[in-house]
């Protein structure tokens, strides 16, 4: 799914006041986190992950997983929050029609 600059403005807006649902710690990106997010995704829609690394070589090639993994859509991603959305069957979150 790609997004319109229009629809991700729109959901960066969204997201602002939300915490993060999900945050990597010491031991990366497992099995176990990865099936955390994908919970959260489905229930919530737009989530924010909180990633604890320093490198950022590092920090993208996790992004990149976890999108990969999870088929969400990297929204945004300021210092260590990354802001993901994926649309579930009830369509909870209304996006703005792409022209």
């Amino acid at each position: 799914m790609n997004l319109t600059t229009k629809q991700k403005q729109h959901l960066k807006g969204l997201a602002h006041n939300l915490k993060p649902v999900v945050m990597l710690g010491g031991n990366g990106l497992t099995e176990g986190v990865l099936a955390e997010i994908d919970s959260a995704l489905s229930h919530h829609e737009l989530i924010k992950v909180k990633i604890a690394s320093g490198d950022r070589e590092l920090k993208k090639a996790i992004v990149d997983a976890i999108v990969r993994e999870t088929q969400a859509v990297n929204v945004q991603l300021i210092g260590h929050v990354l802001v993901l959305f994926r649309q579930s069957e009830e369509m909870k979150i209304a996006v703005p029609k792409a022209k």
